[in-house]
This record gives C-alpha cells, structure tokens and sequence, in this order.
C-alpha cells in the first residue's frame, strides 16, 4: 500500500522552506527605526516558527523534525550555490559583481550562526509544543503557540546575535538588539495567531490528522523515523 503525502503538509514543508531562505539572505541587512534596532530578517523569519508551530501541532513533533532538517538541508545547499556563484568569474561587462556579494556574501561567522541558532530554536519550539499540548491534552493551543515562539525565539536570537556581530557590534547594541528581535517576534506571533488558529483548525478539519506524541523519542538526529 502506497503512503498517501498530505497537501496541506507539503504546502506548509514548502513555505517554511521559503521563509527559511528569505530570511537568511535579510538577516545580512541591520535595521533601525526609531530606538528599534534588528535585522531586515524580522520580516518573515517569524513566519518559519508560525508554521513550525502548525506542524507540530497538526502533525507532531516527527514531522516537524523533518521539516526542520529539510529546511536545514535547502538552506546549506542555498549558501553552498550562492558562494559558488559568487566565485565563478564575472563576464567582462558585467558591472554588478560588488553588489552581488554584498547580498549574498554572507560572511561564514553569519552563515554559521544561522545554522546554529535555526536548529535550536526550530527544535526548541517543536519540542515545547508538543510537550504542551499532552499535558494540556490539546487544549489551550494560543498559549502553546506563545510560549513556545518565546523559548525558541530567545534562544535563537541569544546565539545567533554573538556569534554574528561580537566584536562588530557594541555589546550594549547587541544585548539590545537580543531582546528587540525577540520581543518583537513574539508579538508578530501574538499579532497573527487568529489567523493561525484558522490555519491550524481548518487543516485538522480537512486532513483529519490531529498527532499527540505519546511514546516518541525526541532525538532531533532520528530523521528516518517518521
């Protein structure tokens, strides 16, 4: 018998994927408005962890874990093309070789702390999510939402920004720019979670899968075990 692959599954596998790699490329940009500073990243990184969110939800943490590591995966291969891209000599009357690398030159110690900080927080807010939702036997799924985003997004946030910018960045303007980022994403998340709640009720309507993960192992290198 042939496993059926669900839609609505892929679809979400899908743009997570996307936001994932938009995200990286912003992430490159410092932002300021106002006494706010942050990276252009703030723009649809959130949505990777909103979707995170739905999957875990809807589909449990396996498949989540899968999703994680595709992500992961895509995103290597990503930085591996765009470097490649970058080191293959330019045509004599192409002029805009300097602006390239400025947009996809990310620097290894960005590159690096992206990996790092989107696998622990992505797994971070998988786990809390799933955790939750058996304890509170699926209830309360805003709540789960909310404060899984807050643990994943700190973390994410508390690795990335040192590993990026210390010694570039002030540590004051740093520490700042810790906080803001996750501050601001967990409102994102909060702004947005009716529509979330949508998403995931209409999905569980339709693709009659509502996973609690009773007896699974959380070992985020068990990708076979779906």
């Amino acid at each position: 018998m042939k496993k059926q692959v669900s839609v609505s599954f892929m679809v979400m596998g899908i743009l997570f994927c996307v936001c994932l790699l938009l995200s990286n490329f912003l992430e490159t940009k410092l932002i300021q408005i106002g006494p706010i500073h942050a990276t252009a990243g703030i723009i649809i990184f959130p949505l990777a962890y909103i979707i995170n969110d739905c999957i875990a939800e809807v589909w449990g943490f396996k498949k989540a874990r899968l999703i994680i590591w595709i992500g992961f995966l895509i995103n290597f291969i990503a930085v591996a093309l765009t470097q490649l891209a970058i080191a293959l000599p330019s045509a004599p009357y192409y002029e805009g070789q300097a602006g390239f690398e400025s947009v996809f030159g990310a620097t290894p110690r960005i590159t690096i702390a992206s990996f790092i900080a989107f696998l622990v927080g992505s797994f971070l807010n998988a786990y809390v999510m799933s955790k939750m939702k058996i304890k509170s036997q699926g209830k309360g799924f805003g709540a789960r939402a909310i404060v899984s985003t807050i643990i994943g997004e700190s973390f994410d946030s508390i690795i990335f920004f040192p590993i990026a910018f210390w010694g570039i960045i002030p540590a004051d303007k740093l520490l700042l720019m810790i906080i803001t980022q996750a501050l601001l994403k967990t409102i994102y998340e909060i702004i947005i979670l009716p529509v979330t709640k949508i998403i995931v009720n209409y999905v569980k309507k339709t693709d009659g899968s509502d996973v609690y993960d009773d007896d699974i192992s959380y070992n985020v290198l068990k990708i076979q075990d779906i």
